[in-house]
């Protein structure tokens, strides 16, 4: 049988990013984006190979910015698609796993939306559009949340009164779960290990960033909550905050929750803290020009990082190394090593010249001669999702 090939696809209020995966080719046939979807601004860009073209689709929403982007799949698969692959940010209890979509899990992904307001309602946006322009087509929901529907109990649980849980939800959910669990998986080869018998700390850090303890290939705890806003410094995020700093605020300065919400979501974070950006790269010049803001960012991120991965530390019986993946972990030597500056009784040390030479989509340990294993492992989120629909269709 012929190598297969699967759409995926990432829907946000505005966009779609998208993917078109071959499952025998380490490179994408054809990748992009379409943004400012609904505005006169609309454009859809991809990339095939070395080339990049655009086109303007003025005033598209989702669906027709699919249907533009459907002859183009088409021509690049050679009219051989198999199946369509769509991140969904929110399972709540209900997907543990990837799931056909169908009018059960359609529905199931609707009630989970209050969970999730600003991400799976944009999802189901492209997952019905697509549906009605592939409907012979297999399709499939891949979730953010689903590879920490494993965590125990006593991890996801919230100390507030039972029936918030029982009848609102309100438990720990954990995100970034495709990335945690493709680069735990990756990890495994690298060191020789079975996926099933190993165990991982892994810090996924990017405008997003959160934390995972993965043993036997399985989540065992998480450093988001019920939101992405739970957890590690990020982008324009706070992490964990004084759960009554919203009552300071309204109380001392009249702000609003949507006022509070926001400055928490979008004004917070590196951005918040350095005054300047939400940028790693442009905070590590800063930082070099002796910049105040920029340098007490970066102390704060690694500081907090580290807290979180030792604390993840808690929900192993064994540790075989460390992960560090996504934008900055992939390619910020500086955090990395500021990072594990902080974790010593752990044992952890980096080689500063392997360590100095991962960047840029390169990847492979960077520890020490006798530390524990430390790896640089890239992330492909899109890859996952096409593997999950693959093996859905088998």
């Amino acid at each position: 049988m012929s190598a297969r090939n699967i759409l995926v696809i990432n829907c946000g209020s505005s966009s779609i990013k998208f993917a078109l995966v071959n499952e025998a080719q380490e490179q994408f046939p054809l990748s992009g984006l379409a943004e400012r979807l609904g505005s006169p601004e609309a454009i859809l860009h991809w990339q095939q190979g070395d080339e990049r073209d655009s086109l303007v689709i003025a005033g598209a929403d989702h669906r027709l910015a699919l249907s533009h982007l459907l002859p183009i799949v088409q021509r690049v698969a050679a009219g051989e698609l198999h199946g369509i692959g769509h991140r969904v940010v929110h399972g709540g209890e209900y997907f543990s796993g990837a799931s056909r979509l169908d009018a059960v899990s359609l529905q199931a992904i609707r009630q989970v939306a209050p969970l999730a307001p600003l991400h799976n309602p944009a999802n189901l946006l492209g997952i019905e559009a697509a549906m009605k322009l592939f409907p012979a087509l297999t399709q499939v929901a891949v979730f953010d949340t689903a590879f920490h529907q494993s965590l125990p109990e006593h991890a996801y649980r919230y100390a507030v009164p039972e029936a918030l849980y029982r009848e609102h939800g309100v438990r720990r959910y954990g995100f970034h779960g495709t990335s945690h669990r493709y680069v735990s998986q990756k990890a495994a080869q690298m060191a020789g290990l079975p996926a099933d018998a190993s165990s991982w700390l892994v810090a996924h850090l990017g405008n997003g960033c959160s934390t995972c303890a993965v043993e036997n290939g399985h989540s065992r705890d998480t450093s988001m909550g019920l939101t992405p806003l739970e957890g590690l410094v990020m982008g324009t995020r706070s992490g964990d905050v004084d759960p009554n700093l919203h009552s300071h605020l309204a109380r001392t300065l009249g702000w609003s929750l949507e006022q509070i919400d926001s400055m928490l979501n979008k004004d917070s974070g590196l951005l918040g803290l350095s005054g300047l950006s939400n940028d790693m790269r442009s905070l590590e010049q800063a930082r070099e020009q002796g910049h105040a803001g920029a340098t007490l960012a970066i102390e704060v991120f690694c500081y907090r990082l580290a807290k979180s991965l030792a604390a993840m530390s808690c929900a192993l019986r064994r540790l075989d190394g460390l992960i560090f993946t996504g934008g900055i972990g992939e390619n910020s030597a500086l955090i990395r090593s500021k990072t594990l500056e902080h974790l010593g009784l752990l044992g952890f040390a980096l080689d500063p010249a392997a360590n100095a030479r991962c960047v840029r989509g390169v990847g492979g340990p960077i520890q020490a001669a006798h530390g524990p294993l430390v790896l640089v492992v890239p992330t492909n989120e899109e890859r996952q999702i096409a593997l999950d629909t693959l093996a859905l269709l088998d």
